[in-house]
């Protein structure tokens, strides 16, 4: 179907909005036929038509509120004949990895073997990063845990939000570090210079020099969600594209932080401390269904690296959660940021500071993908992060 097209799937109210893109249109007036599992555009004395996934079916009898948004195309609302299945998370971080069984950790960039063949005894979930302060003031007397380390032994993993907590132990893949001094040395040089000491603890790969996370302790290594893959010892490796694979990671993380946390709104901070982004969850049940020819992965796989390869298929379907977001970089919405972070109800979530540049980026380019109305949601910015 050459006419670019996208239809936005709620399955908690089973509607969906089609919009027919305004740019593909070459004469006007323009005939559109909705069928239960399919689409039809006539204009010109030409005809289009596009058949829907199987999952998703539409009656064609409650379509209403037709109009025509210069400069976006053909808006229609619409209700489902039966909602799609539920979305099933390919990636669960609270899941994966299981004890008793054999794991390799790769980098996500380049699928050099970060950990190899490590089995875990026990994997265990962390609590909140502020737990000790929430000890304190809780407890009527001194903080029995205020000496505490939550560290893994060599056979743990312990899951945090953002990031998976290891004994690098006698581990012989363990990425480097650049680490230029003895472990004395890198408290005197914290007390110095708390830049420097940051710099010192990042965790490189070995390959690609990306940073896969952060050194603890000596024995303990944070590496962050999106820089790793975990596969079982017996599969093989199976790359995905880095730009797939950040806005999924960060998608999934934002589902299972607002289910357990009851919260809708995030600050995505880097490992330098800086807030990146300001993220307010909307919904996470949506099904986006669109032409690969508007599919704004065209745009962003050249700028990650990423080979794109044209699918056969005439219509791309993706689970997704859609999000309102504020870029927070230069200085930008400096007073919302402030006001975001002193607000107990906005949980904070860390990742690399160059993977909180490429996600802003994802979400810059979803936004611009969209029809110019469908683009903003009160001085917000709207995108989808697929799944």
């Amino acid at each position: 179907m050459a006419a670019g097209f996208l239809l936005e799937i709620r399955r908690g109210t089973q509607s969906a909005l089609l919009v027919i893109r305004e740019e593909d249109r070459p004469s006007w007036p323009v005939t559109v036929s909705v069928s239960a599992d399919g689409l039809e555009v006539r204009s010109g004395g030409s005809c289009e038509a596009a058949a829907l996934p199987a999952e998703v079916s539409l009656a064609p009898a409650s379509c209403r509120g037709l109009r025509r948004l210069p400069g976006d195309g053909l808006h229609l609302r619409m209700r489902l004949r039966r909602p799609p299945p539920a979305a099933d998370l390919v990636f669960t971080l609270r899941e994966s990895p299981k004890p008793l069984k054999t794991y390799v950790f790769y980098c996500q960039s380049c699928g050099d073997i970060i950990v190899k063949d490590r089995k875990f005894l026990r994997v265990l979930p962390l609590p909140s990063e502020n737990w000790s302060a929430l000890v304190e003031e809780w407890c009527c007397h001194p903080n029995p845990f205020a000496r505490s380390t939550l560290h893994p032994q060599r056979d743990d993993c312990f899951l945090g939000d953002t990031f998976f907590l290891l004994n690098s132990g006698n581990e012989s893949h363990v990425p480097e570090y650049p680490m230029c001094c003895s472990e004395t040395g890198h408290h005197a040089s914290q007390s110095g210079s708390n830049l420097k000491s940051k710099e010192n603890t990042r965790v490189i790969c070995k390959r690609c020099k990306t940073m896969l996370g952060e050194r603890v302790s000596p024995d303990t290594i944070k590496y962050y969600v999106t820089e790793v893959i975990i596969q079982p010892s017996e599969a093989s490796f199976s790359p995905t594209p880095r730009s797939q694979f950040v806005q999924s990671m960060v998608a999934q993380c934002l589902v299972e932080l607002s289910s357990a946390k009851s919260t809708f709104r995030f600050s995505v901070k880097g490992d330098n401390g800086k807030i990146y982004i300001l993220i307010w969850l909307l919904n996470s049940d949506t099904l986006l269904v669109e032409s690969l020819g508007s599919s704004y992965f065209q745009s962003v796989s050249p700028l990650f690296g990423d080979i794109f390869m044209p699918s056969s298929e005439q219509v791309g379907t993706w689970n997704a959660v859609k999000v309102l977001y504020q870029p927070c970089i230069k200085s930008r919405n400096k007073d919302l940021a402030d006001a975001w972070e002193n607000d107990i109800g906005v949980h904070p979530i860390k990742f690399p500071s160059e993977t909180c540049l490429e996600l802003l980026l994802i979400l810059g380019l979803s936004t611009t993908s969209l029809p110019p109305s469908l683009r903003c949601m009160n001085s917000f910015r709207v995108a989808f992060l697929k799944m």
